[in-house]
């Protein structure tokens, strides 16, 4: 008999940790090689962990809710046969002892604090450590994280313990923690519910959705303009090409990747909406990455990335926002689908929208919104005088952070994805 770490697997670039939602195998059960053992989420995908051997579980390193970083080992298989790579021991004993003594003594307190009210993330250890050491879920959110997306660690939470006595707790908190306040007004406001109303917890991703929601609004000083399109062409050389597009390419036209192409031209022209923003920090991003909000099965959204948006033709584009859209409602978008945009663009149209006020993905400043194409009266211009016609037309709303984007370059912006759309070659191919 041999061991065999399963660790958690690079699952792209930019992702370097994963949280534990769900173990589908418990310890003594017989697993077949490549049956999915356990499910992990980052922020945004979910995904299943397989087994890499056949063999029998017999130790699980992490529970559910935990974090992992990628490359660590999460449970141990034992196989038949030839040796395979034992498990460090001493790698994992550790943390693991560490984590069971504090479990331990956090069951001895009396009255522990519901940690699991807060809308941020703790890992067990650090609530355990908390639980211990009689920290309330106030005092815990008020702690500044030098973790991956200010989360507390377990260095944080024993410095704070360690310097608890010396200022108020109210001194603790950074400014970026701020939106907190907003987020638990609500819950003093007591809601109504009658016998035939129903209750349903909030899923996972929803939870996250609404914690970013709020931290945006908190964080950026939303502006928006509007400008109305004419679309006339595009809507006629869609219908014209579309049939064979699809039979050459094997690809669906949607207007979608029209729109995209324009952006991308239009980010080129103007660098300074293709930024993040990172404390008093500007990020100049090299790269056009456009980020495509996307329905999943679940009603949720999510926004998978075109990775260098501007040097894809039509055709590519196409390909791209038909994949990702495929892929996301079908659920089967990886990690790195969702990593890296640097500019967001939103389809509020398909819902028959006119226009929105979309809220930024943080940490870009900028995301725009494309309502609904509708046939309206409009003055037409000819050297022969106006007229009234008919003409398709659309709202694009963008909505931009007014820190560091000015009306100026906000609305410039906009009208040039207005310019490239109306500007349009009908003559063109594809």
């Amino acid at each position: 008999m041999a061991k065999f770490e399963l660790k958690l697997p690079k699952m792209g670039e930019s992702v370097a940790e994963a949280t534990v939602t769900n173990w589908l195998k418990k310890v003594g059960d017989k697993i077949e090689m490549d049956e999915a053992v356990l499910e992990i989420a980052t922020d945004k995908v979910d995904s299943e962990v397989p087994s890499e051997v056949a063999g029998t579980l017999v130790e699980i390193l992490f529970n559910t809710d935990d974090v992992v970083q990628v490359g660590q080992t999460i449970a141990i298989i034992e196989t038949e046969g030839g040796a395979v790579e034992a498990p460090k021991a001493e790698a994992v004993a550790a943390p693991v002892a560490e984590v069971a003594k504090t479990v331990e003594a956090a069951k001895e307190t009396a009255a522990p604090a519901n940690f699991s009210e807060s809308d941020k993330f703790f890992s067990p250890l650090v609530k355990n450590i908390a639980k211990e050491e009689g920290i309330s879920l106030a005092e815990l959110e008020s702690i500044q994280g030098s973790g991956k997306d200010g989360r507390v660690n377990k260095e944080d939470i024993l410095n704070y313990i360690k310097n608890r006595g010396s200022q108020p707790v109210a001194a603790a908190a950074p400014v970026s923690q701020a939106p907190k306040a907003a987020v638990e007004a609500p819950k003093a406001v007591p809601v109504s519910v009658n016998g035939g109303d129903e209750i349903v917890e909030m899923d996972r991703m929803r939870k996250l959705i609404s914690g970013y929601m709020v931290a945006s609004v908190q964080t950026s000083a939303h502006v928006q303009s509007f400008i109305e399109v004419d679309v006339t062409n595009i809507v006629k050389w869609r219908d014209k090409v579309k049939n064979a597009f699809e039979k050459r390419e094997g690809e669906k036209l949607t207007f979608t990747p029209i729109f995209m192409e324009a952006v991308a031209k239009a980010l080129k022209d103007f660098p300074g909406m293709n930024i993040s923003v990172d404390g008093e920090f500007i990020i100049k991003r090299k790269n056009i990455n456009l980020g495509m909000a996307a329905a999943l099965p679940n009603g949720n959204l999510i926004v998978p990335v075109i990775k260098n948006a501007d040097q894809l033709n039509l055709v590519g584009m196409a390909k791209a926002v038909n994949d990702l859209g495929n892929r996301a409602k079908a659920g089967k978008l990886k990690p790195d689908d969702t990593q890296g945009g640097t500019y967001t663009v939103t389809n509020v149209g398909t819902f028959g929208s006119v226009f929105g006020t979309p809220i930024i993905n943080q940490p870009q400043v900028g995301i725009l919104a494309l309502g609904a194409i509708r046939k309206v009266p409009a003055v037409i211009e000819t050297p022969e005088g106006d007229f009234i016609g008919i003409r398709q037309k659309m709202f694009l709303s963008h909505s931009y952070d007014h820190r560091v984007v000015d009306g100026a370059l906000g609305g410039s912006f906009v009208k040039r994805v207005a310019d490239y759309l109306e500007a349009f070659d009908v003559n063109r191919d594809f």
